[in-house]
């Protein structure tokens, strides 16, 4: 069979070609992080909002690691394909936004060369939270630091670095890491360089959302019978898409917002929002999922319980949310069809991970706003419920694992436990809220008997 590539283009089917024509692309965004989120989410945005303007934005793209990637998307003409995931098929359409690969360290001169081009005025990452926390030479944000110091040195134009990484306060921590890293390489005239880099460097805030499976073999066997030609790096999503952006960019971008993009004044109301209504739903689901034997989201999704635990919480929560964010029922019906899409497998044994980190971001700061009003918490006391009969003597990846499951061991009644799991994560106020533990304490008799009451 033959391989992708910019020749292969005409005999793709009509509904598979690129919206855009490659070669017509200039390189005006640099992206470091080239793996299937990216692929799936911002250089869909960048491409659409080029078929839709007209204007030539094409990527850059960068791996901070995995040079293998680099040469597959290379022997490509950078091209791959996208597929969602629906119930009732979908057809995989090729995506023609890259206008380059390169591996941050055996190509290090042409990502500089990149950084310091006046024709390049935005950047993006996707490279996970732990990639914030090393700026050497040799990682991303040492070579942007490097990079952007060497452009404002020069009097290159002003330009925006958007983290599309998903933690609270992106931008401001990203222009942290990077001033740091600019004070620790030093260099001739650094105060006026920070000044400039203030000046003319803008770090927008973002919030991203889709959900995009690892690609297993039969995807690939599945793309190439539906395109016809052979793609080495296809990558899949569920249908849904977001991306808010804080409108707050020094130098010109893609018209995103034309592809569905939301440009804000403040992206924090969508970053609770789908931190205690997503995430949290998600974490529910997960640990109630498991006390009575089911495997992924849409699985749970599909017993009637589901569906009223993801509206059940959003609307127990939604009083702890900020105004200016999405409309919390909406937002709930969006819940429920995501949740839903059986072409999804959307494993609960990875959303229960770490559970111990999760619960204390997703659950806790909302469950204590109610306490405090006297609202009642009953979809909270059951998730935790739910939780806490997960710790156990299930083996479940989680930092905390051996301190919640030596609270078991103690012989101690349910009630002694659960507040030593709670104290265990660091809620000590909430495990002396006797109401509150009482309550979940009461749920878990339902649970061990593999039924989900609510």
């Amino acid at each position: 069979m033959n391989q992708l590539n910019r020749a292969a283009l005409d005999a793709l089917p009509p509904a598979s070609r690129p919206r855009v024509d490659p070669a017509g692309l200039r390189t005006r965004v640099v992206h470091f992080g080239i793996g299937a989120f990216h692929r799936a989410h911002q250089a869909v945005y960048t491409e659409n909002a080029v078929a839709h303007s007209g204007e030539p934005w094409g990527i850059a793209a960068v791996a901070p690691r995995s040079a293998a990637t680099v040469d597959a998307l290379r022997a490509q003409d950078c091209l791959y394909s996208v597929t969602e995931r629906r119930d009732e098929g979908a057809v995989p359409r090729v995506v023609g936004a890259l206008t380059g690969a390169y591996a941050l360290g055996r190509d290090g001169a042409a990502v500089d060369a990149l950084l310091t081009d006046p024709e390049v005025t935005v950047v993006t990452l996707t490279i996970t939270e732990k990639g914030y926390r090393t700026a050497g030479p040799d990682t991303v944000v040492g070579r942007l630091a490097a990079g952007l110091a060497a452009r404002m040195r020069s009097g290159a134009a002003p330009i925006t670095v958007v983290s599309c990484d998903n933690m609270a306060d992106n931008g401001a921590v990203l222009r942290t890491a990077v001033q740091d890293a600019v004070r620790a390489a030093g260099g001739r005239d650094l105060e006026r360089t920070l000044d400039l880099l203030d000046r003319h460097v803008a770090f927008p805030a973002t919030v991203v959302d889709r959900i995009v499976p690892a690609t297993a073999p039969g995807d690939l066997t599945a793309t190439a019978t539906a395109l016809g030609v052979h793609d080495a790096l296809p990558v899949s999503g569920e249908p849904y898409r977001q991306w808010v952006l804080e409108d707050r960019f020094t130098a010109p971008r893609p018209p995103w917002e034309l592809d569905g993009a939301l440009l804000v004044p403040d992206v924090a109301p969508y970053q609770l929002t789908k931190l205690r209504l997503l995430n949290g739903s998600h974490s529910a689901l997960a640990f109630l999922g498991f006390a009575v034997g089911r495997t992924t989201v849409a699985d749970a999704m599909a017993d009637g319980w589901g569906e009223r635990l993801v509206r059940s919480l959003c609307a127990e929560v939604a009083p702890t949310l900020p105004d200016g964010g999405p409309d919390p029922g909406r937002y709930a019906d969006d819940l429920v069809a995501r949740f839903r899409n059986p072409a999804m497998r959307h494993l609960l044994r990875q959303i229960a991970s770490d559970g111990s980190l999760k619960i204390t971001e997703r659950w806790l700061p909302a469950l204590r706003v109610l306490r405090e009003r006297g609202a009642a918490t009953p979809v909270l006391e059951l998730a935790l419920a739910g939780w806490a009969h997960l710790t156990r003597d299930h083996d479940i990846p989680d930092p905390a694992r051996d301190a919640l499951t030596a609270c078991w061991r103690t012989g101690a009644d349910d009630t002694a436990v659960v507040r030593a799991l709670l104290t265990t994560v660091g809620a000590s106020d909430l495990a002396g809220d006797s109401g509150l533990v009482t309550a979940v304490v009461r749920r878990l008799p339902a649970l061990r008997a593999g039924h989900v009451d609510i």
